[in-house]
């Protein structure tokens, strides 16, 4: 059966999760979409209309009245409390609807989350799920991102259980669903995840300048790691040495991908969660004061966080030519579009 979908948020990871949403469903299949920059909706209807209808809408709440999944994914926490709990703009000013599936794929603290779906499920406006992602841009290009889930898994007596591993099966991988359990425990799993992301990529782009710095050619230099102990995803998918592994954002210019900026909030979730129960967060700590350094360097804002690598002084490949290039407005140029 054909389900109308609102898709509020097409940043980075929004845009691809929603363009897979409308080129997945049903052509009879409605997608109404809603973002503060009304360029990307212009563009995003101009690219997908042939799929089938697209609205824009004005608020939250206009995207959720007619839609029986509603997707969402913005950059904080006052964002998500804006989207659904504004009285007269926010979801939660919508018709209420038990059918209705809430998912938000936002990374922000647990405390909201809950705070959220509790307003929400006691409106009846619809079942708020926290779900969100990982895997960055690429796999949410490819709708094979993991999906961290707060909700139960799917069985034969949870028709809701069900269809919401469809919904999400658009998006993601169903072999990297995580399923567990209850309101706020994805985004519990995905702080300490990105605790680690932060760090780790901090840790990789630390070691690969000190090896080139040594002589070491970067390439021979990752073929190391990649076959030893210091081997990780964000060494594979985020390497911070341009030209090494052609697909990563690196290799084009440092295009976004994760901006720096961001990290600073996925570490300072991690910070204050531990420090919540008790557990001193030692290494987001210590790295920390980079990022926040990186942040204000014109080398690395709004580029991906990979250009850590850049910050802390690591050296480029001879001969490389950075194609990234800043506009009069500040705004960045990347010398594949």
């Amino acid at each position: 059966m054909s389900e109308n979908y609102a898709f509020i948020g097409l940043g980075a990871m929004g845009y691809p999760m929603a363009s897979n949403i409308r080129k997945q469903t049903p052509p009879s299949s409605t997608l109404y979409i809603n973002d503060i920059s009304a360029t990307a909706c212009s563009r995003f209807i101009s690219e997908h209309a042939s799929y089938g209808p697209i609205q824009t809408t004005s608020s939250a709440r206009a995207a959720a009245q007619n839609a029986k999944v509603v997707i969402s994914i913005v950059p904080g926490a006052s964002d998500v409390k804006k989207v659904y709990l504004d009285p007269t703009d926010g979801v939660i000013a919508a018709s209420p609807d038990p059918e209705r599936l809430l998912c938000e794929c936002s990374t922000i603290d647990v405390a909201s989350t809950r705070e959220v779906g509790e307003a929400l499920m006691a409106r009846g406006i619809g079942t708020y799920i926290d779900t969100p992602v990982s895997g960055g841009v690429p796999a949410a290009e490819h709708g094979d991102l993991s999906m961290l889930i707060g909700h139960s898994a799917p069985g034969e007596s949870s028709r809701t259980s069900q269809r919401l591993s469809r919904v999400l099966g658009i998006l993601g991988a169903p072999e990297r669903f995580f399923y567990l359990g209850s309101l706020g425990a994805g985004l519990t799993a995905k702080i300490a995840n990105n605790y680690l992301s932060g760090t780790i990529m901090l840790a990789t782009a630390e070691a690969l300048a000190i090896g080139v710095a040594q002589g070491l050619d970067p390439a021979a230099l990752y073929s190391v790691i990649k076959a030893s102990t210091g081997q990780s995803w964000m060494c594979d998918h985020v390497m911070p040495i341009p030209n090494v592994v052609p697909t990563v954002p690196s290799s084009g210019g440092y295009r976004p991908g994760f901006k720096t900026q961001m990290m600073i909030k996925d570490l300072g979730l991690g910070i204050e969660s531990g420090r919540q129960v008790g557990v001193r967060p030692v290494m987001a700590e210590a790295a920390m004061g980079v990022w926040e350094s990186a942040s204000r360097d014109q080398r690395c804002v709004d580029r991906d966080g990979s250009s850590v690598y850049l910050h802390i002084g690591g050296r480029l490949p001879e001969g490389y030519e950075d194609t990234g290039r800043r506009r009069e407005d500040g705004t960045w140029e990347f010398g594949d579009k």
